[in-house]
């Protein structure tokens, strides 16, 4: 095994970069907040917040109580995605990255001629430094170096904030044997309790466990990869899966928590997903709506439903299917809290074929896809409310850009 991957993992990314853009929030304990109020929740925190057992999933009300002294901000998606950006420009100079894992990670082939500790080490440096020159000295990252990316991650995981960890087939499985199993990328709750269930209860018996045994824990040949990831036999950098899926969600404001808000923001989620699909040159097989409900004693419901249809990207398809859906999905006596939608069965144009129906689909001709083609543009060039469908009107100035774990936003078309 040789070095073969090198992964930058920023440090507290949104509230690093609130940092960086305000110099009065600097050495302050910062929640980053999707709104102000009490009842929502930080989805980033500060090191000086996390200090005090403030962390990502803290309510705000919580929050103050283990830090006093918090300063919340409202998140401010569009400047993290412009930063991302040019952060992964400044890294690319350095190292080629090969993959965007997410906001706030990437992945890099070592050059060749830089694979050695020694090199590989120099060259985290050199990226760390020229980091800080770009962007700011709160931005600060930790660097993982190993066989496969990984690795990489586990080992950039080790030493935080501001890390340089390099793990070589000589140290396994040392430095991992510090991890609990829930440290691993892949092992969520539901994991683990395979994994104890098939008796192993730390990363040194899963390091042990042969790779028909973890096949049988995972249920497939899903096993049989992660043996490999775990013990540095995968491949240095693995290419991007295509996409399965394209959606949003948005957690309803008060005045929206009512049936006829809770559709109107869908409305909206729906058109951008419909712009989304036009961007990537995708189309839509099968669209799913959920819902957060809740009522006075506190008692909660998630109802959920589906659809499926003839592969479309056309905004006005989309938005009959959700209507077909709707009715009933907020019984009497419930508020919705939240609403999500999403688009799956995914696919290129020319890998479906046209309706034998003619005109039961919008837009499945010519003259529909220049329409939204049109639409698009100029929405692009003059904002995002220049032309919409008038279903969205109410929810309009609602669902603002947000910035998923595995999507980062276009600034052109989510902004």
């Amino acid at each position: 095994m040789t070095l073969r991957c090198l992964l930058v993992d920023f440090n507290s990314y949104f509230a690093s970069v609130e940092q960086q853009l305000c110099p009065e929030l600097r050495g302050r304990p910062v929640g980053v907040v999707p709104m102000m109020a009490d009842t929502t929740c930080c989805i980033a925190a500060s090191y000086e917040a996390k200090a005090f057992g403030v962390k990502t999933g803290t309510q705000v009300a919580q929050a103050r109580r283990l830090c006093p002294g918090i300063v919340f901000v409202v998140a401010r998606h569009a400047e993290y995605v412009r930063i991302h950006h040019r952060a992964v420009a400044v890294v690319d100079t350095i190292a080629p990255v090969e993959q965007v894992l997410s906001i706030d990670e990437m992945a890099c082939s070592l050059p060749m001629g830089w694979t050695s500790r020694e090199r590989a080490t120099q060259l985290a440096l050199r990226l760390k430094a020229a980091l800080r020159e770009a962007l700011g000295e709160c931005l600060r990252v930790s660097v993982g170096i190993a066989p496969n990316v990984f690795l990489a991650k586990q080992a950039s995981n080790l030493q935080k904030p501001d890390g340089l960890v390099v793990i070589d087939a000589g140290d396994l499985p040392g430095p991992l044997l510090r991890m609990q199993l829930t440290d691993l990328t892949g092992i969520n709750v539901r994991m683990l309790a395979r994994l104890q269930a098939h008796g192993i209860h730390s990363v040194e018996q899963l390091w042990r466990a042969r790779r028909e045994q973890l096949r049988v824990v995972w249920g497939g040949i899903a096993g049989e990869a992660f043996f490999d990831r775990l013990h540095g036999l995968a491949s240095g950098v693995q290419a991007a899966n295509p996409r399965r899926s394209l959606g949003h969600s948005h957690v309803l404001p008060p005045e929206m928590r009512s049936t006829e808000g809770a559709l109107a923001v869908l409305d909206r989620l729906t058109q951008k997903a419909a712009m989304r699909l036009r961007r990537e040159h995708l189309l839509a097989g099968a669209m799913t709506v959920m819902l957060k409900l809740t009522r006075r004693h506190g008692e909660r419901l998630r109802p959920e439903r589906g659809a499926r249809f003839a592969p479309t990207a056309d905004t006005r398809a989309l938005l009959h299917t959700l209507r077909e859906l709707w009715p009933g999905m907020v019984p009497a006596g419930w508020a919705p809290m939240k609403v999500a939608m999403l688009l799956h069965d995914l696919r290129q144009p020319g890998q479906t074929s046209a309706s034998l129906f003619e005109g039961d689909v919008p837009g499945s001709d010519a003259e529909q896809a220049a329409l939204w083609s049109a639409v698009d543009a100029l929405n692009v060039r003059y904002g995002r409310h220049t032309i919409y469908c008038g279903s969205g009107h109410q929810g309009r100035e609602e669902a603002p850009m947000r910035i998923a774990f595995n999507h980062i936003p276009d600034l052109e078309t989510e902004g």
